[in-house]
């Protein structure tokens, strides 16, 4: 049962990681490429955090959400002149970055080593952990959707359909941007410390650009701006490899074919179902 409890924690983190990501690509229409980083960002700082610091578990991973807020705030400062093509590339650059931290920093980040700990004993077996996780997940699911449904979720739609309109209109767009991409990188900070907690060991490896093509799979499945598809396809995208795993087939094939799935996934959607199963906008 233990293989069962894991996948659904699993289906759960990749749940907040990609609703965050949906909420600036699909509901904001900001691309940012480097949504994965602050996904690393919240891992390693709850992981410091709770092995460095004592600091309890569910403060620890408060902690991760507030610290990748406070780093989005600076990568959109340095990018407000950026929009389209160009804000996606500069924050890829930025995940190369964050990237070759956690690789070098050693004395903070343990580098390859990575940094290994136990769960506390009230989230110890794999159980008890999906319990704590299903709140939190619950807990994000609930904010986003409110701040989705929201004047302010109305104020991001235009921002993402027209955001010289939204201009004409009085309202800032930096200050929109702004504020959509804390609240996205918030969630990711959160989703990386259940993720941290959930393997009870950080690497950097754990935050390359195969998480990125993950969480795009989710969102472009689920449909842009769609939380119900977002949910539904993030049970899909993460279930998959697993049912591959099952397969007759010898592990030096099982491998290569779980991660074409993501990539086919993909085309498939994009040939016959352009805009997801649930999504409201168009992917440009």
């Amino acid at each position: 049962m233990n293989y069962l409890w894991t996948v659904c924690t699993q289906i759960g983190i990749f749940l907040i990681l990609s609703l965050s990501f949906n909420f600036s690509l699909g509901f904001s229409g900001l691309i940012n490429l480097g949504h994965i980083a602050f996904f690393g960002l919240g891992a390693y700082m709850a992981s410091i955090a709770y092995t460095v610091y004592g600091i309890p578990v569910i403060l620890a991973i408060l902690f991760a959400g507030v610290f990748a807020m406070l780093i989005s705030m600076l990568l959109i400062s340095l990018c407000r002149k950026l929009e389209g093509d160009y804000l996606a590339l500069a924050t890829l650059g930025f995940h190369f970055v964050i990237y070759s931290l956690f690789l070098n920093l050693e004395g903070l980040t343990g580098g390859t080593r990575g940094i290994v700990f136990t769960r506390p004993e009230f989230i110890k077996s794999e159980f008890s952990y999906l319990l704590f996780s299903l709140l939190i997940v619950l807990l994000c699911l609930f904010f986003l959707k409110r701040a989705v449904d929201s004047p302010f979720g109305k104020v991001l739609g235009a921002l993402r359909d027209d955001e010289q309109l939204l201009r004409s209109l009085g309202k800032n767009s930096f200050i929109v941007k702004v504020k959509a991409i804390c609240i996205s990188s918030f969630f990711a900070g959160i989703a990386g410390g259940l993720y941290a907690f959930y393997l009870k060991y950080t690497h950097p490896d754990f935050f390359f650009l195969a998480e990125l093509v993950v969480i795009l799979s989710i969102v472009i499945m689920g449909g842009l701006g769609s939380v119900r598809g977002t949910i539904v396809a993030s049970f899909i995208v993460v279930l998959l490899p697993e049912v591959i795993r099952f397969l007759p087939l010898h592990s030096s094939v099982i491998g290569p074919i779980r991660q074409l799935s993501y990539a086919l996934v993909i085309i498939l959607i994009l040939l016959f179902k352009p805009r997801g199963f649930f999504g409201k906008v168009d992917l440009k």
